[in-house]
């Protein structure tokens, strides 16, 4: 038997609207979606890599004002920062006064000798970027910007960037030691770098990460 087609009169029953209970359901898994999304950015950026915006000119010309640089977290923690690593780190207190303070009243800005004591613990805010220019167990001092390293001197970007004469940022012939476990670290730009020649060296915990890739601006991408 041949059943009998439905006439073009009869229309279909609409289907039955959803539930409250799904559409909460529905709004509930793009909740959960989200917060995975959002934890997953946040937990790539706390423990693996970070973008870091170059906010001065004390890296110049290895970096510039408004570069993007990614912060390496996992060098930064599970490996020792050598020379010439570029660093993320939190600079000790003291470090952002307009004249930076040094815990040796006889060393750092004006004296003969570059700053080999922080004046306090670290600050938590506004981390700074520098090239770690000698390790702890070290001698350095420094001659017209250029860096003394254990009796040599150095051939990092830096010493490449005239001191213009300024002595109290230039010239610093006394040597230091740097402490065990500590890293001194140097702005590219000696004549424009608030650095530990002023503030001293920084111990391992406040380093946040090696810097290692340039990714903005576009023109600009490389590895550091």
């Amino acid at each position: 038997m041949v059943s009998e087609e439905p006439s073009a009169s009869q229309t279909p029953e609409p289907p039955p609207p959803p539930s409250r209970t799904a559409s909460w359901r529905g709004l509930l898994e793009l909740a959960v979606l989200a917060a995975v999304c959002l934890g997953g950015v946040f937990a790539f950026q706390l423990f693996l890599f970070k973008p870091f915006r170059i906010p001065s000119e004390s890296m110049y010309p290895t970096l510039k004002v408004g570069d993007v640089v990614i912060v390496n977290r996992v060098a930064g923690n599970w490996s020792d920062p050598k020379v010439g690593d570029i660093v993320v780190f939190h600079p000790p207190a003291g470090a952002e006064a307009r004249s930076a303070q040094c815990g040796n009243a006889s060393a750092g800005y004006g004296h003969a000798s570059m700053c080999d004591r922080p004046a306090g613990d670290p600050l938590n805010d506004d981390p700074y970027i520098k090239r770690v220019a000698a390790v702890g167990g070290d001698v350095i001092s420094m001659r017209d910007g250029q860096l003394i390293r254990n009796g040599e001197p150095q051939d990092l970007p830096g010493e490449q960037v005239p001191c213009q004469g300024t002595s109290k940022l230039c010239d610093f012939p006394q040597p230091i030691r740097v402490p065990d476990g500590k890293y001194f670290m140097l702005g590219d730009n000696r004549p424009n770098s608030n650095d530990s020649r002023f503030w001293g060296p920084v111990g391992r915990d406040q380093i946040v990460g090696v810097a290692g890739l340039r990714f903005w601006p576009v023109s600009r991408i490389g590895s550091l």
